[in-house]
């Protein structure tokens, strides 16, 4: 039986207050790396097993380029995103698949509209329709084929697990992880998500957030890579007035959020948090993180003040501020 993450493994990581009543509870698992990469705080069960869903893309994308893809700049940085298919973020798919000889209809996640409210409405007054290419994981896709393309392997069947491709980046994530894989699950995009420990994929994106472009090794300076790109183009990894965008623009961290309510966060120092909201919620998860960060020294408070102004975390009543989203009492 999977020892997998359950309500009595959780603390309070965050609350919903509306006029000084408390409203909801986000219970959650988190864990603090020190700038060494060793474990400095943990609240709540961490070595629970959870799906890290595409807070997992660093390390996919890590893999594609240690297979031979090879990307920079926006590119790079799209292909471990999980953007709001606006009609950049799709022009800057379009040149990935275009420079390995591809097209849309090679990508193997299931087309969809763009979570960007204004490119949809813009799609739809022109009668416009879903597509691939919009779809939030098209980055990682399209670095996914460009990958196989790289490396002879077929791109037909990609997604499968028993692909050479998936063999490979399952062969990065125990690497960078220190895990063995406990379970493959198929994430919402088509691809393999496997389970693994929160301390897992803390240790994983500390190693990818703090390395070298100058490494000796492949694998760490393609990480350091990976990571400059996402820094330097932030629209790439969510998109306008998004979380992951946001915390990048204004603390310089590398985040990446994932569907249920996790979150990485890698601060400039090298401290890193990754958490899991139980309910699947992310709406605390970046306010959480940064948090954590600071009170583990990574980020200055006054910083993270501000990057809560900038986030949703507004309650509302009547169109009027009645509350706010805030951490809870487990941190």
């Amino acid at each position: 039986m999977l020892e997998t993450l359950t309500v009595q493994d959780a603390v309070e990581l965050a609350v919903v207050e509306r006029s000084g009543f408390i409203e909801s509870r986000h219970a959650g698992v988190a864990v603090v790396l020190s700038p060494e990469g060793e474990v400095i705080a943990r609240h709540g069960n961490a070595d629970a097993l959870i799906l890290p869903r595409s807070s997992l893309k660093p390390l996919q994308a890590v893999a594609c380029l240690t297979a031979g893809a090879v990307l920079e700049g926006e590119q790079l940085a799209l292909s471990t995103a999980s953007h709001s298919g606006t009609d950049r973020h799709a022009e800057v798919v379009r040149e990935i698949l275009t420079a390995g000889g591809l097209n849309e209809d090679d990508l193997g996640c299931p087309p969809a509209w763009p979570s960007d409210s204004a490119t949809r409405d813009e799609m739809v007054r022109e009668h416009g329709q879903e597509a691939r290419v919009r779809m939030n994981c098209s980055g990682k896709h399209a670095a996914m084929l460009r990958a196989c393309i790289a490396t002879g392997w077929p791109t037909e069947g990609y997604l499968d697990p028993a692909h050479p491709l998936q063999a490979h980046i399952r062969d990065v994530i125990e690497r960078l992880t220190g895990e063995k894989m406990a379970h493959t699950a198929i994430d919402g995009c088509g691809a393999p998500v496997y389970a693994l420990t929160l301390t897992g994929l803390a240790r994983a994106i500390h190693r990818i957030g703090t390395a070298s472009e100058r490494s000796p090794f492949a694998l760490h300076r393609v990480a350091g890579s990976l990571v400059k790109a996402v820094r330097e183009n932030p629209w790439t990894i969510d998109g306008p007035g998004r979380p992951d965008t946001i915390a990048i623009e204004r603390l310089g961290v590398f985040a990446k959020g994932g569907a249920e309510g996790v979150m990485v966060m890698v601060a400039p120092n090298g401290t890193t948090v990754a958490l899991k909201m139980l309910d699947g919620s992310g709406r605390a998860s970046a306010i959480v993180a940064a948090l954590l960060l600071a009170r583990a020294g990574g980020l200055a408070d006054a910083d993270v003040a501000a990057l809560a102004d900038a986030l949703p975390l507004t309650v509302l009543g009547g169109g009027a501020a009645v509350g706010a989203i805030r951490p809870g009492a487990g941190i």
